[in-house]
C-alpha cells in the first residue's frame, strides 16, 4: 500500500519497491547530491524564467490556462555528458494521451540561458544518474517542460488529459512555485491495482519521481484562493527520461 511515509524512503529504493518516490524540499538537494548552497541560490534565479513562459497554443479543451516551454537533451551515462538536441516537436501516442496525442506539438524552446545554466544541467544530470541506479542504461533521452497553470479564467487544469502515463521510463514532477490557488491535488495510483497516494504539493522543490511503467498520475484542477482579481498560478518542471529514444510518429 502506498503512503507518504513509504514513498519517502531513499529514492532508488522507493522507486524499485513502490514505483514512486517523494522528495521534500529539505531532502531534495542531498538526495540528488547537488552542490549546496550554490545550487539552491542559482536555482532561485532560474525560477524567475517561469514568468516569461508563452501560452500553450495546443490545448484542445479550449482553455487558455497553460503556458509552457520545452527542450530535449541526451545524457550519456558513460561520459556524463549532457547535450541539448536541436529543437524538436513533442509527440505522444494516443494510447498515453488521448486528448493531445497523435500529433506533433511545437512549443517555444526553453530559454538558452536557462537550458545551459549550471543549476539546470546539474539537476538533469543528477536525476539521470539516480534513475540509472534503478534501470541501468547507457543513455537517457530527456524532455523538459516548464509549465505555468493559472486561474485567470477561473479554473486551471494541470493535467487536462486526466490520469495517465507518459510512455517513458521515468517522470519527474517538481514544484517550482505556487501562489494564490487552492486545489491541485497530486494523485498517483498503481497502474495494475487499487493502491494509491494523494497529497498537495505546497512548497517549492517538493518533487515526485515516478516509474512510468508502474504508476499512473494526475493533478486535479486549481482554483483561485483569496483575491480573485489577482489570478493565481502553479509552476512546475516536468522531466521525462526514456532509454529507447524520443517518442515520435
Amino acid at each position: 500500500m502506498f503512503n507518504i511515509a513509504t514513498v519517502q524512503k531513499p529514492a532508488p529504493q522507493a522507486l524499485r519497491q513502490d514505483g514512486l518516490s517523494l522528495l521534500l524540499p529539505d531532502d531534495f538537494a542531498p538526495a540528488l547530491a547537488l552542490r549546496q548552497p550554490a545550487w539552491a541560490t542559482e536555482w532561485r534565479s532560474l525560477a524567475e524564467s517561469w514568468n516569461r513562459l508563452p501560452p500553450d497554443a495546443h490545448l484542445k479543451d479550449g482553455g487558455h490556462y497553460r503556458k509552457r516551454r520545452h527542450a530535449c537533451f541526451i545524457q550519456e551515462l558513460g561520459s556524463q555528458q549532457l547535450t541539448q538536441t536541436p529543437h524538436r516537436a513533442h509527440w505522444q501516442p494516443t494510447d498515453y494521451n488521448a486528448l493531445h496525442g497523435g500529433f506533433e506539438r511545437w512549443f517555444e524552446p526553453v530559454e538558452p540561458a536557462v537550458a545551459t545554466a549550471p543549476a539546470w544541467t546539474e539537476l538533469l544530470g543528477s536525476l539521470g544518474r539516480l534513475f540509472a541506479q534503478v534501470q541501468p542504461t547507457p543513455r537517457w533521452h530527456i524532455e523538459a517542460h516548464q509549465f505555468r497553470i493559472d486561474t485567470a479564467g477561473g479554473v486551471g487544469r494541470p493535467t487536462p488529459e486526466g490520469a495517465h502515463r507518459d510512455g517513458v521510463d521515468f517522470v519527474v514532477v517538481m514544484l517550482v512555485a505556487r501562489q494564490g490557488v487552492k486545489g491541485g491535488e497530486t494523485r498517483v495510483f498503481d497502474a495494475n491495482g487499487p493502491d494509491g497516494v494523494r497529497f498537495v504539493m505546497q512548497q517549492p522543490l517538493t518533487t515526485l519521481l515516478l516509474d512510468d511503467a508502474r504508476v499512473i498520475h494526475e493533478t486535479t484542477p486549481i482554483l483561485p484562493a483569496g483575491n480573485a482579481a489577482e489570478p493565481g498560478f502553479r509552476d512546475t518542471l516536468v522531466l521525462t527520461y526514456r532509454a529507447a529514444g524520443f517518442q515520435s510518429p
